[in-house]
């Protein structure tokens, strides 16, 4: 299982799945984060928090523990 965590600078993925539970899905699922969604990586910050990733046309940043929430291919 890969999760948007861990992916490289540059790479566009699908998401397969998400792992949240109640509050915290529905939020990465309003943000515009479904099954089946491509998402770019764009920037990861210095220290790994936050991750910038580009997704339906917008920018948006993710806390490393979202992102490990997510999987992709």
């Amino acid at each position: 299982m890969k999760t948007l965590r861990e992916v490289k600078i540059g790479e566009t993925v699908n998401v397969v799945k998400l792992h949240g539970v109640g509050a915290v899905k529905r939020r990465i699922m309003d943000m515009g984060i479904t099954k089946g969604v491509g998402v770019y990586v764009r920037k990861v910050a210095p220290l790994g928090d936050p991750i910038e990733v580009t997704v339906r046309g917008y920018e948006l940043s993710l806390r490393k523990e979202d992102a490990g929430m997510i999987e992709v291919e």
